[in-house]
């Protein structure tokens, strides 16, 4: 039988991380994936250039039900430590919107730097490798896989969400943790597409493509939500930053509210137009939005742009303005984990130790990363929960 200090479970962003760590504080270390590739997640982030972490990370940027848990870690580790570690190696980054880092070349540099760390480490990784069953055994765990038996004193749970089940997501971690006696808060995707309903399906299909700034609104569960952002139409729906953003509040059946025009006061706008110009409503309009949303919600208004604005009621432009900066819609619900950044909802904190993200019912046991009841906003501080947790477990390993 195999027998080890820390068995990983799960070749993520976290995992990675916390094996390195580990091994370089010389900690003998198996990590273990089921999957048949490393850290794809990583691959596919930011286009194939991985959005890494964010110049600006505080607990105010996550979502949970225990939103003080994340406090610790974060502070711990930042995001100029990662910085440091991508720089020993070479990895040219660059600044983009809100803080955003992304490499300059390829993700694939990225995951090359954490394996060669664990390999720095004397990691011993495992890939593809199914565990079967895990049970407390002599003060530690051993942990059946599909090719025998692993004894570990200390086992670290990093198998990331439910999100992107293409990739290989499954609901392991979960499984795990209740397994042990865990509460697990409810799991949804987070960071998702949203789908219309059929009204505004069939009203707004022709806008697919169309991209524009607006700033969201929403209340759920986690919160009331508030972002400004660039939103995009979709043949089934809205994605882009904005509605991303406000899929991680969103609840089912609630409403989300959007400003089409967030960088004017239209009223005024259009009562300065009609107090100055001979033209149409229809060619006033296209001077503050894209022409293809001026001729589609007119329509939808049942609004004549025909008609010169100078016309028009002041009653009608102040109807007009609020249904285009307080435009308000149920979606139909949203493109589900197939399309979710990451999941919200997991493994709950108030179970762990928040200095190392060690079990406080099970010693020796540890949930790190997207498995945990911590979720980042978009910009890169999903990855830095992965980092920073990853940290806080490694350090209280030996």
């Amino acid at each position: 039988m195999t027998a080890v200090d820390v068995v990983v479970v799960g070749a993520g962003a976290a995992g990675l991380h916390c094996a390195a760590m580990a091994g370089q504080r010389g900690l003998a270390v198996l990590l273990v994936d089921h999957a048949p590739k490393v850290a794809e997640k990583i691959r596919i982030s930011g286009g194939g250039r991985c959005n890494f972490t964010n110049i600006s990370v505080g607990h105010e940027n996550f979502i949970s039900a225990n939103p003080d848990f994340c406090r610790s870690a974060l502070a711990r580790y930042t995001p100029r430590d990662f910085i440091a570690l991508i720089e020993r190696h070479g990895i040219a980054w660059h600044e983009k919107h809100k803080g955003q880092l992304f490499c300059d070349g390829s993700s694939r540099e990225l995951i090359d730097a954490l394996l060669s760390e664990c390999e720095t480490g004397g990691v011993r990784r495992r890939q593809p490798l199914a565990v079967e069953h895990i049970a407390r055994a002599d003060g530690g765990f051993e942990v059946q896989t599909v090719e025998g038996p692993v004894r570990a004193r200390r086992l670290v749970i990093a198998t990331g969400g439910l999100s992107i089940p293409q990739l290989g997501a499954s609901d392991f971690g979960y499984r795990v943790a209740r397994q042990f006696g865990h509460r697990v808060v409810e799991t949804r995707p987070a960071l998702v597409p949203f789908v219309f309903a059929a009204p505004e399906a069939e009203r707004f299909r022709a806008l697919a493509g169309l991209s524009l700034p607006v700033r969201g609104r929403t209340r759920g569960s986690a919160g009331d939500a508030d972002f400004a952002e660039d939103l995009l139409f979709t043949h089934r729906g809205l994605s882009g930053p904005a509605a991303l953003q406000l899929s991680s509040y969103w609840q089912p059946g609630r409403p989300i509210t959007l400003d089409l025009v967030p960088e004017h006061d239209l009223v005024e706008a259009l009562l300065a137009a009609k107090r100055t110009s001979g033209r149409r409503l229809a060619a006033v309009l296209p001077d503050i939005l894209p022409r293809r949303l001026v001729e589609i919600w007119l329509t939808t208004m049942e609004a004549s742009g025909d008609r010169p604005i100078a016309e028009l009621r002041d009653r009608e432009l102040r109807d007009l303005a609020a249904s285009l900066q307080g435009w308000s819609l149920t979606p139909a619900g949203t493109e589900g984990y197939r399309k979710a950044e990451v999941t919200a909802g997991g493994v709950d904190t108030r179970q762990l130790d928040s200095r190392s993200c060690e079990s406080r019912l099970v010693p020796g046991l540890y949930f790190i990363g997207e498995v945990v009841d911590v979720t980042g906003w978009l910009g890169g501080y999903n990855f830095q929960w992965a980092w920073a947790s990853a940290a806080a477990c490694a350090r209280s390993l030996v």
